[in-house]
């Protein structure tokens, strides 16, 4: 084994949906992201950093998966616009006790909301051990 660190990035993942169209548009549009592009099987949604979010249709039930996504406090700001200009049931917390609003832990602010697959998303502008984009 060697000493040095290994390069290790994260590239993609499937997003399994009922719906792969309407997961993705949704996330997209949420997140204001540009339009999913049909890639073969997926729906593709590429993120600001490169990596992509791949929706499918796997054709059987599967549970719901939490995805969180750090981002600086203007994007949160539009997310959380976004949000609730659409009537989008959303929480501070991951128990969902503190309904329509939103979290400052961290020392930055967080939501929690459900997308149409039943998936539980969360856009946070701080890690949990406190660091942001910067």
């Amino acid at each position: 084994m060697s000493d040095s660190p290994a390069d290790v990035r994260f590239d993609h993942t499937i997003v399994p949906a009922r719906d792969k169209y309407r997961s993705a548009r949704f996330f997209a549009g949420v997140f204001g992201l540009p339009d999913p592009v049909e890639a073969g099987f997926f729906l593709q949604v590429r993120l600001s950093d490169g990596r992509i979010l791949d929706f499918a249709e796997p054709g059987v039930e599967f549970p719901g998966q939490h995805f969180a996504f750090l981002v600086d406090d203007p994007t949160f700001d539009a997310v959380l616009a976004r949000i609730q200009r659409d009537g989008i049931t959303h929480w501070a917390d991951p128990a969902q006790r503190l309904p329509g609003e939103i979290n400052t832990n961290h020392g930055g602010r967080g939501v929690y909301f459900d997308d149409p697959a039943g998936h539980h998303l969360e856009a946070l502008t701080a890690r949990y051990d406190g660091t942001d984009l910067t």
